[in-house]
């Protein structure tokens, strides 16, 4: 019980009770905000944007630009997303799950790039720690998971396929940054996007 304990809390014995709390709260948020985009519902938009909020600060504290690039643009996406998903004409919403066209390719491999990019030089300017994989890692899972936040808000249902792939990437991204707790979160939202693609797929067919 004790290594269990260790493995868990060690790595939060020089964190303030404030940024402990903060980062369960982004843990509970995150994975309610997940359950919210596997059914459809809107709520999804709301309780995501207070985690990314969260989440942006706490990757400010261990420079982790790329992802706080990520949650920035999640947050903008997600004031998108919540008007897209709200539309209604004759009391039928507008935008149902449907899957990739060539269009959304087109439009899909600009926005990778364009945060690559961006997420590459931030690295650069702003001169963090992080070297070699790690920054590598974080530059790439930027704009996998900006793309699949932009497909999502469209209601793609290719955007859990990315999802799935930035989620099992970033597990040890955060493992190496100390962050045990948002780690298994990930775990957690690989776990759920799976479930949501299928859930959304099952849909395509009513």
């Amino acid at each position: 019980m004790g290594e269990v304990y260790d493995f868990f809390l060690s790595s939060y014995s020089n964190y303030s009770r404030v940024d402990i709390v903060l980062e369960f709260l982004a843990f509970w948020f995150g994975i309610i905000s997940v359950v919210f985009a596997k059914k459809q519902n809107i709520l999804v938009y709301p309780t995501g944007i207070i985690c990314t909020i969260i989440t942006m600060y706490l990757m400010y504290k261990v420079s982790l630009l790329g992802h706080i690039l990520v949650n920035l643009l999640y947050t903008i996406i997600s004031f998108f997303g919540w008007w897209n998903w709200s539309r209604r004409e004759n009391n039928d919403l507008v935008v149902k799950v449907s899957k990739f066209t060539s269009n959304d390719l087109t439009k899909s491999l600009l926005i990778f790039f364009f945060i690559v990019f961006v997420a590459y030089f931030a690295h650069d300017f702003f001169a963090t720690n992080f070297e070699g994989q790690i920054k590598e890692l974080d530059i790439l899972t930027s704009g996998i998971f900006v793309t699949a936040m932009w497909l999502m808000a469209n209601k793609k249902l290719e955007n859990w396929i990315l999802w799935i792939i930035g989620n099992v990437i970033t597990i040890p991204l955060y493992l190496s940054s100390d962050k045990i707790i948002l780690s298994i979160q990930y775990v957690i939202f690989t776990i759920l996007a799976i479930q949501a693609y299928i859930e959304w797929k099952k849909s395509l067919s009513k």
